[in-house]
């Protein structure tokens, strides 16, 4: 008795398991066929079988995918084309100048430096620094940037003693004749 009672239950809950399933299968079905527009059905929907519903889903699916892969080319290329853009009009507006180009701003008890280097001349950094703290001064902050064939070198520097000062004309000819 157990055996036959047993069995029974299994097959409730297996009919009842099926029926879920085919319930949700029905929902998923409905919630997937209503996220296709109307415009890429080619029939109207209630002509067609499930089967064809299907089909059209899946090849609404592949063309949204091919057309995310094409977006995505093309975003790249543009954010390539603005990058080259932006380089060219910096080496543009650059090349007008004759480089290397040395700017020197006394700021009283501290300066800067900017150095805009072409490939043609190269000086190192640390020559820059040492010809800096020769001087009198100490370096505080340093900004390196190469874009495109340019070297812009910016720093920031103090004098040791600001009682004492230092000689700003020696420094800057020392630089002048370092990157000549």
């Amino acid at each position: 008795m157990n055996k036959l009672g047993g069995s029974s239950v299994n097959k409730m809950d297996r009919k009842t398991i099926e029926r879920n399933r085919r319930i949700l299968m029905k929902d998923l079905f409905f919630k997937l066929t209503s996220l296709i527009p109307p415009q890429h059905s080619k029939p109207a929907k209630e002509l067609l079988s499930q089967l064809d519903q299907l089909d059209q889903a899946a090849n609404y699916i592949k063309q949204l995918g091919e057309r995310i892969g094409e977006l995505k080319r093309r975003k790249r290329l543009l954010a390539l084309r603005t990058a080259d853009e932006t380089n060219n009009s910096i080496n543009n507006s650059v090349i007008g100048l004759k480089l290397p180009i040395l700017k020197f701003t006394d700021l009283g008890c501290s300066f800067e430096v900017v150095l805009i280097s072409g490939h043609k001349k190269k000086f190192m950094l640390y020559q820059v620094i040492s010809i800096l703290e020769d001087g009198g001064s100490e370096v505080v902050t340093v900004s390196l940037s190469n874009i495109g064939d340019n070297v812009f070198l910016i720093l920031h520097a103090q004098v040791k003693v600001c009682r004492v000062g230092m000689d700003t004309s020696g420094i800057f000819q020392r630089l002048q004749a370092l990157i000549s």
